[in-house]
């Protein structure tokens, strides 16, 4: 797995654990050699993450949209900056350049962008794993949830547990690289 696409927020969130967290998977992602693809911004829990891998001397790429490249803040010093015309051009680009996909704690931005991730995973649209990074709990909840979904059916057997969970960043990098994903379409 040589790049990583991490959706994450454009705020810092009220614990100071998120950032931290931020920070430490973007230094993760670098000294493991491998490539950050995410929201190519400069504020918020993008900004750390971004810092950090850069920081590491890791390869950073990141992908805007023309609407927010002034409202995010572009990041000035990036290996690579893609504009986009649209949100949906933009996680179709990240998408073409990751292997795996990681979530970070984030707003309805980023459970969208994850959301769809996962959703072209299970249609057969790519094959790439997706995980979240479960700081301080944030995403407990909505692991209860998708129980739910499963119990109720409206999640197919065994797509939970594609979903890739861990509370910490080493750990998560480790579970993407021995996960291969979506095989094939779930859905059959």
């Amino acid at each position: 797995m040589k790049s990583i696409a991490v959706f994450c927020g454009s705020r810092l969130g009220s614990d100071p654990v998120y950032k931290d967290s931020a920070s430490a998977l973007g230094r993760e992602i670098a000294s493991s050699g491998r490539t950050l693809v995410y929201g190519g911004s400069n504020v918020g829990m993008m900004g750390r993450l971004a810092d950090a891998a850069l920081e590491a001397g890791g390869e950073v790429i990141g992908v805007i949209p023309d609407k927010l490249v002034e409202r995010e803040i572009a990041h000035p010093s990036l290996s690579n900056l893609y504009k986009v015309s649209t949100m949906h051009e933009r996680k179709a680009k990240m998408a073409e350049l990751a292997d795996g996909f990681i979530a970070l704690p984030g707003g309805p931005g980023t459970l969208e962008e994850f959301f769809e991730m996962f959703t072209w995973a299970q249609i057969g649209v790519h094959q790439k794993p997706c995980a979240l990074l479960n700081i301080h709990h944030y995403y407990d909840h909505l692991l209860q949830f998708f129980n739910h979904m499963e119990q109720e059916q409206f999640l197919p057997g065994g797509h939970r547990d594609k979903i890739i969970v861990s509370d910490s960043p080493k750990e998560l990098l480790q579970q993407l690289s021995e996960n291969p994903g979506f095989e094939k379409k779930l859905y059959e």
